[in-house]
């Protein structure tokens, strides 16, 4: 038996005050999320279950119970505290998948601070563009990352702890820069908890725009509220579970679900702090005996490639609930889940801005492959028409995904941007930015994106900033940026460049210039393709029309082009 039971029941009977009751929370309570994961599952007798067991490169595996966590957070938090970090001063964490990672986030909750989780492999140019705009006080690294942080550190004169996780004394460390050993510093059995209300700032999440820098979502640690609920009506959470979330905390999914819904659940969740092979993670999988898995399309379709007597060769059974996240779930896949695990995978919908799990499939109600699912109990979704912003009501119609505000997970605001905040607010809805259609049994089918943000392996990535970056390459004379059709990563960056007199289109130039976005922005941002043109279409006003260069990689129809500057 699910956790959530018959859906269609509990859409009708469910309120928020379920999650709020279940935790012990009322209207009024301090709400600490570090707290909620670890000190509250050992006072509920749970101290000695495991919380993390965390498998590294070369297979060494470290396991840790919900009581090591909880000593673990505090020790982070009285470190923190001690050095003169404040609550509400930004935390980022800047790690590979270690346990300093999963820990060091709960105990910046614990010390009142706002955790600003990157991903690992940003460049310089994109963790400087986050940190700048955030204010960042100190950011926890290690050794094989610090010197990204050197290199821009002077341009960022609030960045004052550099803190180095894994130091091990044989190069002097420099000005700032600060070593801290998690399992050999004292341990602080006992830290008075930052008394954080609902509305306290909690994490900082950036994500990527069609125009501007990235920008950072806000959250609280109410959000806790959607995580919780969330993480046992969707993923079906239960006591004895072993949960592996493959996100990286980098990305909303490996903080939301990845640390603060199985933990809050009182869970034991898995790490694997290694690239992706298909042989290594069923091993993963058949070793640990995971039972619920969570991952992306882009890896799924992955495993397809590699095939299904692989997947053979390793013991599945103990795997019993399989969910998605991050791009749409083609219909192929779930199908072939189907053949290779015996069970279909739950495609989810959601974003940086909800928080938590908005559109989803639940276990016991029917699967239609490629769909997005329905509802979350507790939220009010639609389609609105694409001129007027009103609630479509003819099924099958294409229309902007939109919430009802007020769900508790929601993003309160984007930090410094309030403007463009507010803009994703019409008539009463949030504006998701992304497009689908419901059919009659009110299951939403995802269409695309609104606007021209890229797609690729389940992460936004945005045209601007790396356009941005290609005219500091000293060839680049003008460019743009689109996503371009891809079997496995939805989409990938294509890049068309225009050249500076003196400078010729090649296959070198094209590799050089790669491998420069590559170092300064991340891996992701890097073109996967680079078309040399003698000029790039724009309107009569100078701006250029990514629609067009988009619509021409899709197949798609151009449309209008009454506004270029040489439409005759």
């Amino acid at each position: 038996m699910s956790n959530i039971g018959s859906y269609e029941e509990m859409r009708e009977t469910f309120t928020w005050e379920i999650s709020e009751k279940e935790l012990g929370f009322k209207k009024g309570d301090n709400i600490n999320i570090g707290y909620y994961c670890s000190d509250r599952i050992c006072e509920m007798g749970k101290a000695d279950r495991l919380a993390l067991i965390w498998q590294g490169h070369s297979g060494e595996v470290k396991k840790y119970t919900f009581d090591d966590m909880r000593v673990y957070t505090n020790t982070i938090a009285h470190y923190l505290k001690g050095l003169g970090i404040e609550a509400g001063d930004r935390i980022c964490l800047f790690m590979d998948k270690v346990p300093e990672l999963y820990f060091g986030f709960l105990g910046i909750l614990k010390m009142g601070g706002i955790a600003q989780p990157l991903f690992s492999a940003f460049g310089g140019e994109s963790l400087f563009t986050r940190l700048k705009d955030a204010n960042t006080k100190a950011i926890v690294t290690q050794k094989k990352h610090v010197s990204k942080v050197r290199k821009i550190k002077e341009e960022l004169p609030e960045l004052q702890y550099i803190i180095v996780v894994d130091d091990d004394g044989k190069k002097p460390l420099r000005e700032q820069e600060i070593a801290f050993d998690m399992e050999g510093a004292e341990k602080i059995e006992t830290f008075d908890i930052y008394p954080s209300m609902a509305e306290t700032p909690s994490v900082l999440h950036y994500t990527s725009g069609t125009t501007g820098q990235p920008k950072g979502a806000q959250h609280v640690h109410y959000s806790l509220i959607s995580q919780y609920i969330s993480s046992k009506y969707v993923l079906d959470l239960m006591e004895d579970d072993i949960y592996w979330c493959t996100a990286d905390p980098g990305w909303v999914t490996g903080t939301s679900y990845g640390i603060i819904g199985p933990w809050a659940n009182g869970v034991t969740q898995c790490v694997l702090d290694a690239g992706f092979k298909a042989e290594s993670w069923y091993k993963f999988i058949q070793d640990h005996r995971i039972t619920i898995w969570y991952s992306a399309p882009t890896a799924i379709r992955s495993l397809m490639k590699v095939g299904t007597d692989v997947v053979k060769q390793y013991d599945m059974s103990s795997l019993r609930h399989m969910c998605s996240v991050g791009e749409p779930l083609n219909a192929e896949a779930v199908i072939w889940s189907k053949d290779a695990f015996g069970m279909e995978f739950y495609d989810t919908f959601w974003q940086t801005e909800t928080g938590a799990h908005m559109i989803c499939n639940y276990p016991g109600m029917k699967v239609k492959p490629g769909s997005m699912g329905k509802p979350f109990p507790g939220i009010t979704a639609t389609v609105l028409d694409l001129k007027t912003h009103e609630p479509i009501q003819t099924p099958g119609t294409v229309g902007l995904i939109a919430f009802k505000p007020g769900w508790p997970s929601m993003f309160r605001s984007y930090w410094n941007n309030e403007a463009v905040y507010k803009s994703k607010f019409i008539n009463g809805w949030y504006i998701s930015g992304d497009r689908a259609s419901i059919d009659e049994d009110g299951y939403y089918w995802f269409v695309g994106r609104d606007d021209d943000v890229i797609n690729t392996g389940g992460h936004l990535v945005g045209p601007f900033e790396i356009e941005s970056a290609l005219l500091e390459h000293e060839s680049v004379a003008e460019s743009a940026v689109v996503g371009k059709p891809d079997p496995v990563n939805m989409e990938v960056v294509k890049a068309f460049i225009t050249l500076k007199p003196g400078f010729d289109a090649s296959k070198m130039l094209e590799l050089e210039i790669m491998n420069f976005i590559r170092k300064k922005l991340s891996p992701l941002a890097m073109p996967q393709e680079i078309e040399f043109a003698d000029s790039l279409p724009k309107t009569r006003s100078g701006k250029i029309m990514r629609r067009l260069l988009r619509a021409k990689e899709w197949g798609e129809e151009i449309g209008d082009t009454s506004t270029l500057e040489d439409d005759e």
